[in-house]
Order: C-alpha cells, then sequence, then structure tokens
C-alpha cells in the first residue's frame, strides 16, 4: 500500500471509528443494548486500526501524520480509557454508558474535523480547541441527559478554550503575503532584446465556436479556440501585442513552460497589471529556448483558460524537416476540441508529434501502430530515448511530450483516454492496459549538476479552513497557509534551490514554477535514474514526495502554483522572489 492509499485508508477509519462511537452513544441513549455492545466494539477495533495507519503514515513522513500523532491519537486514547472499561463491566443499564460512549465519539469526531479542516501543520492552539469542543460536547450531553455535568469537567473545558484563542488556533496563521510589484515593466525588457523579427497580435474576446455540432460560448483570442499558433526559429525575436475587446475581468499572456525575463511574464498583480477592455500590452522577448510550450491567460485563469484563452508557441532550431504536427488537447464547456486535421504521410518520413496538455487534470495519451521515442518534455530534450511500443504516457496539466516516430506504411492513431485524436487510418487498438512509461527511468542519466543547495523549502499540499478572508473558504493549502497569505520563498541570484514538495491531499497537483525548469531529483525516495529530467509541470500525486532542484538565473518574483487551475484560485499560489 503507497502513502496515498494509507491516507485515504487513515481518512476512512477515522470516519468509521467517530460514527462508531457516536451511535453507540446514541444506541445507548435509546437503550438499544444490543445495537449499542455491536457498535462500540466495532469502534474501538477501528481506533486500534488508526493507529496502525497513523505509525505506517509517521513511518512515511512526519508531514503525513504530525497533527494524527499530537492530536488525534492523544484524544483516540482518550477516548479508550473513558469508555473501554465501563463497556468491559457490560452494565445492566446500558444508558449508563451513553455519556462515555459519547465522550468517546466527539473525541474521535474532534480529531477527524483537526485533520479535515486544518490538517498541516500540526499546532498547540488548534489541539486545545479540540480538546475543548470535545470537553464542550461532552458537558452538553450530561446536561441532555438529565444529569448535572460534573463541575471538572466544565472548567476544563472553559480553561482549555481561553488556552485554545490566547495561543492562537493555528487555523489562520498569518505570514507575510507576497509583496505588490510595481505594474512600470511594460517595455523595459523590450529595449533589450533587438528588434522583433516575428510579430502577432492576439485580440482576447467573447466568442461562440462549434464544438461537436454544438454551438458554445467561449472567450477566444482572434475569435478561434485554440488561438493562432505562434511558431518562431530559436533567435527570433517575438513581439506580441496583446488587446482585449470585451473580456471585463481582464487578460494577460502567460508564456507557459517559456523562461522569459520577469517583465515579460504575464501574471496580474505582479509582473503587470491585467488588460481590461480596451487596453493593450505589448510583450517582447527572444526565442532562444527551442521546443514545445503553449499561452494562456493567467488573469483569472481558471476561468479563461478553460473557456478558451489559451494557444501553442513553438520555437524550432531551424525549418522543419518532415511532418511537425502539434496536438494540443482541451475540454471546452465538457466536450473534447476536435483533432487537428491529418494529412497523409508517406512511409519513412520523419514525425513529431506535440503533445500539449491545456487541461487542469492529467490526460492519457497511447500512440498505436508504430513505435516512437519520447524526445522532449516540456521542452527539454531528453537524453538517450529509446524505442517504445505499446506504452502509453501520462501528460501533467499544462505540460509537454514531443513523440517521434518514422512514419510506417500502416496507420497509426493517438488515443487520449482512449478517444482518437489523430489517425492516418483506421487503427484496431485497445490501449487501456498498456503500461505507463515512468519518465523518471527512460533514456541515458547523467550525474547531477550540484552538489550542495544554497536554499532548501518544503512545500507540504494540503486543505484547510482558510479564515482571513471576508468569508470562510475551504482552500488547497501550502504549509498551512492559502493565497495570499504564504510566505514567498526568497533566493539569492545564483543560488542552487531545492524544493521539497509533499503531497498529503487527496488530490493531484500538477506543480508549475514559472520563469524555470526543475531538475527533478527523486520521487518517493527514489532517485531519477533516467535522463535528466528538466521539468515545469509535473503531478504531484496523494502520499507523493518530490525532490527537485534548480539555479535560481532568472531575477523576478515568480508564480509558483498548482496548475490545476480550480486549486491555484482557491489558495494554492505562492510566489519566489530574488533579493
Amino acid at each position: 500500500m503507497n502513502t496515498g492509499s494509507l491516507l485515504a485508508a487513515d481518512l476512512v477509519i477515522a470516519v468509521l471509528a467517530a460514527a462508531g462511537w457516536l451511535g453507540g452513544g446514541a444506541a445507548s441513549v435509546a437503550r438499544r443494548r444490543p445495537l449499542a455492545l455491536g457498535l462500540a466494539p466495532f469502534a474501538l477495533l477501528a481506533t486500534v486500526a488508526r493507529a496502525i495507519t497513523i505509525t505506517a503514515l509517521a513511518r512515511a513522513g512526519w508531514w503525513f501524520a504530525a497533527e494524527k500523532a499530537l492530536i488525534a491519537a492523544p484524544l483516540s486514547l482518550a477516548a479508550v480509557v473513558v469508555a473501554g472499561p465501563r463497556l468491559l463491566r457490560t452494565p445492566r443499564d446500558i444508558r449508563s454508558v451513553a455519556v462515555p460512549l459519547l465522550f468517546a465519539g466527539y473525541a474521535g469526531s474532534g480529531a477527524l474535523l483537526v485533520t479535515v479542516l486544518h490538517g498541516y501543520p500540526a499546532s498547540a492552539g488548534t489541539g486545545l480547541l479540540a480538546v475543548a469542543g470535545v470537553l464542550a460536547a461532552t458537558a452538553v450531553s450530561w446536561r441532555v441527559l438529565g444529569r448535572r455535568p460534573s463541575r471538572t469537567v466544565s472548567r476544563a473545558a472553559l480553561a482549555v478554550a481561553v488556552a485554545a484563542l490566547v495561543t492562537g488556533t493555528g487555523l489562520a496563521a498569518t505570514p507575510d503575503a507576497a509583496p505588490a510589484v510595481p505594474h512600470d515593466h511594460e517595455y523595459r525588457n523590450a529595449r533589450t532584446v533587438g528588434e522583433p523579427t516575428r510579430r502577432f497580435t492576439l485580440t482576447a474576446g467573447t466568442a461562440t465556436v462549434s464544438v461537436s455540432g454544438r454551438d458554445v460560448a467561449a472567450w477566444a483570442f482572434n475569435g478561434q479556440v485554440p488561438g493562432p499558433e505562434l511558431t518562431a526559429t530559436v533567435g527570433d525575436v517575438l513581439e506580441v501585442t496583446l488587446r482585449n475587446r470585451d473580456i471585463a475581468r481582464g487578460v494577460t499572456l502567460h508564456w507557459h513552460g517559456y523562461d522569459v525575463p520577469n517583465s515579460q511574464d504575464g501574471v496580474p498583480g505582479v509582473t503587470q497589471a491585467a488588460v481590461l477592455p480596451g487596453q493593450e500590452f505589448v510583450y517582447r522577448f527572444r526565442a532562444d529556448q527551442v521546443g514545445t510550450y503553449w499561452y494562456h491567460t493567467h488573469a483569472v485563469s481558471d476561468v479563461g483558460v478553460r473557456r478558451g484563452l489559451y494557444g501553442v508557441l513553438v520555437v524550432r532550431p531551424a525549418p522543419v524537416t518532415g511532418v511537425d504536427v502539434t496536438v494540443p488537447v482541451h475540454t471546452l464547456e465538457g466536450l473534447p476540441l476536435p483533432a487537428p486535421k491529418t494529412e497523409p504521410v508517406e512511409a519513412g518520413v520523419p514525425v513529431r508529434l506535440r503533445l500539449i496538455n491545456t487541461d487542469s487534470t492529467t490526460h492519457r495519451y497511447a500512440l498505436a501502430g508504430t513505435p516512437f521515442r519520447v524526445a522532449a518534455i516540456d521542452g527539454s530534450d531528453l537524453q538517450g530515448p529509446t524505442s517504445l511500443v505499446d506504452t502509453a504516457v501520462l501528460v501533467p496539466a499544462g505540460g509537454r511530450y514531443d513523440l517521434v516516430l518514422t512514419a510506417p506504411a500502416t496507420p497509426v492513431a493517438l488515443f487520449v483516454d482512449g478517444r482518437a485524436v489523430y489517425l492516418t487510418g483506421p487503427v484496431s487498438a485497445t490501449t487501456d492496459a498498456w503500461p505507463v512509461l515512468d519518465p523518471l527511468t527512460y533514456g541515458s542519466a547523467s550525474p547531477v549538476p550540484w552538489s550542495r543547495f544554497d536554499k532548501e523549502f518544503t512545500l507540504v499540499l494540503d486543505r484547510g479552513l482558510d479564515l482571513h478572508g471576508l468569508l470562510p473558504r475551504y482552500a488547497h493549502t501550502v504549509n498551512g497557509a492559502a493565497d495570499p497569505d504564504i510566505p514567498p520563498q526568497v533566493v539569492r541570484l545564483g543560488d542552487v534551490v531545492k524544493f521539497t514538495i509533499v503531497n498529503r491531499s487527496q488530490f493531484v497537483h500538477p506543480w508549475h514554477l514559472h520563469g524555470h525548469h526543475v531538475l527533478v531529483l527523486s520521487r518517493n525516495g527514489k532517485p531519477a535514474t533516467g535522463s535528466p529530467l528538466w521539468l515545469d509541470s509535473f503531478d504531484v500525486r496523494p502520499g507523493d514526495v518530490w525532490e527537485v532542484a534548480f539555479r535560481a538565473d532568472n531575477p523576478g518574483t515568480w508564480a509558483n502554483h498548482c496548475h490545476n487551475l480550480a486549486h491555484a484560485d482557491a489558495g494554492m499560489t505562492l510566489h519566489l522572489m530574488y533579493s
């Protein structure tokens, strides 16, 4: 069982234990003796089982077990100590064990709520608040059942509640938010890269597009979804004029995976102001990174990208030889967009398929009918890629895989989640059972270029209650805080920086650092053994622990966030800053 499965199992067991204790208490109140005596041992067994899962999670990493070991375990132990002995005596009046059973239920529920509503990191204030809640609920139950609550219990609940308020609950820590950056750099970079050799204009506006025979209201660049494909040859200077016709919430252009200077990165409130209706902004940068990339709005990005404000950016080393096809995959209003048109390909011609996942969730790609190699991931060439056949690849949200092949005389088909998106002819293939390529073990290895790290940061991804705004929200959090209250990561130019990214939630988080590619060092304690893997988007699955590193060589303030854009919008965004 992996760590993600352990996290899910622990959550289920905690629910069962709390439900068992509370059900037993309710049954004893109703004098339903057999039911009470059946549920209580079940709850006891579930509590013991949770002790096992907590121990296993602690061995996997303290990040996964901190609040469970420090808060849930003592509360569960108190539940067993209070309720267990009374059950062993099997009282004649089953109602006499109602309060102990209910206390155990409140203790189990309190422990569960700490994990679900607060999560990481554990704090004294949170533990005290949970204890106060358990004691207060017990005192109220005592009163409702017609008995006078113990003065000791009542006073203890009050004292613990006061202590919790004094120490702080930990639910709403107040770290320094990333400071605002002045929006005065519109042409700062434009003067340094030379005269443009490739000019484009993108106009953002509402549009109606046809998808599978249905008219869909979209937001589009130049009236089309995806927007125009921007192409360049390495060495070109690109100038892209962005205009906003009628997108009321504003637009920008972020060059996903392209490590542009900070002033051109297109993050509103950080590198520029959002471009409002009637306004324009000019981006200018040198095309010095060969590969497959894409662009999208970063203003209200969850809505904007989902509704169609995105397009492809491809930089080639020289004029194309062979067949070069971009395959952006996107879902618009629940409908998959159609595949690119397929042209006949002669046998023996080299083909490059540029797979681009512009959705917020992972897609599974399978190329049937021919051997292929994965030549590049996220715009970076792989070292020593070997031939693959009957093998699928998982492309995370925002990620890109370049597949290269020699066109066979027989038909070829590319499937995405079982749906054919690129066909040169009819192909009969069932790809669901194909193994999935692990990019960390693919290709030829090289030594890690650094022997030490100047800065190390740990990002623990979770969910929790955020109390900072006018209304509470259930946020996606990093180290217990949500945007804009996550402290920035501060580095100096030239630092070698290591990130440890831990996912203790039940969601996949495709992680994306702007302005830099990171080198994968390890995943779940196992070093990367394949080609050096330089990524800008990678899936951190439940229970995963990734170690990645990079050299801080691109000054500025950079967004660092989950590229499931709904998660980013719900708090999972922080910033990397150069001092």
